[in-house]
């Protein structure tokens, strides 16, 4: 590598940041080597987080000038990664700055914030470090082509995506529905509670499971048994399961999948037909059974 911090002396954003080194660093490899870019730039050391309660941490002083980034050791390797990513955000953000003694620490809540920060201006640091963490990871111009490989969204397919970027399969869902052309939403769930769930608001509607509720019997989650980390097949669920559907208006077919990870945790991806301009066509589906609808949607090419 021969990026250094005066290349990105004018970015003061997350999404500039990511501009400029993939601009001067334009051959960077898949997974992005993480930890060689901290090292040139200006990070000294990567250690082992000492301090319980934490996920990650800077040391650094308030000029900048370079800093040592902590990390969770116990935490799975995409989890560490993401950490790391996440802290060299502070670092390179020019409005970032340290605590009194010189430290940012960062709990796991944090690593999760994605949105806020208007009156909070820790809030808006971290939102701001994830946004860094997620797109230097996982480069736009390469994991867009990456997430529209596959003719349908399918949940094999992002983890299969999550593998190759070496990113947890929640972090390859957060940028997988903002670059699939359907709508797409990804729900996380803890025993059979909805936990978290994301979804492009402009192309994806409002779920009606609020978080911290049960799924309802009627999802594919539990209506069906499942195999632990194993993709179930796409199956079409009432759309009213998972989102408000108007009295008198026929909703567009919903589509499916769970993935059954340890401790309790699941993956669910719905999703819907990505929109045709073809009328007659969607007509067509309208008189179709569920069934042949998702063979129509599964074989369409054939």
């Amino acid at each position: 590598m021969n990026i250094n911090r005066i290349d990105l002396a004018d970015a003061a954003s997350p999404e500039r940041l990511v501009l400029e080194i993939l601009k001067h660093e334009p051959t960077l490899a898949i997974p992005i080597p993480i930890k060689e870019l901290c090292l040139r730039l200006d990070i000294l050391e990567i250690v082992p987080l000492t301090t319980d309660g934490y996920e990650g941490g800077l040391l650094t002083s308030s000029d900048k000038f370079n800093g040592t980034i902590l990390f969770n050791e116990a935490s799975p390797r995409p989890r560490r990664r993401f950490t790391i990513a996440h802290e060299l955000g502070h670092f390179l953000m020019p409005s970032h700055l340290p605590s009194s003694d010189g430290r940012f620490l960062c709990k796991l809540q944090d690593m999760m914030a994605l949105k806020g920060g208007e009156t909070d201006k820790r809030l808006k640091m971290e939102v701001e470090a994830n946004r860094f963490a997620s797109q230097i990871l996982m480069p736009p111009p390469k994991f867009r082509v990456d997430a529209a490989a596959s003719k349908d969204p399918e949940l094999g397919h992002l983890c299969s995506i999550a593998k190759k970027y070496d990113v947890s399969r929640e972090a390859a869902g957060r940028a997988y529905v903002r670059f699939r052309d359907e709508p797409v939403a990804l729900v996380v769930t803890q025993n059979g509670k909805v936990l978290r769930d994301y979804r492009d608001p402009l192309k994806f509607p409002n779920l009606s499971a609020a978080r911290g509720r049960m799924v309802s019997d009627h999802s594919l989650l539990r209506r069906r048994k499942h195999e632990m980390g194993v993709p179930s097949a796409i199956d079409e669920t009432d759309a009213g399961v998972w989102t408000t559907v108007e009295r008198g208006r026929k909703p567009a077919p919903l589509y499916e999948q769970v993935l059954l990870q340890r401790d309790g945790f699941a993956l669910i991806m719905l999703s819907r037909d990505a929109v045709s301009g073809d009328d007659e066509e969607a007509d067509d589906e309208a008189e179709m059974t569920s069934a042949e609808r998702l063979k129509r949607r599964l074989h369409s090419d054939r």
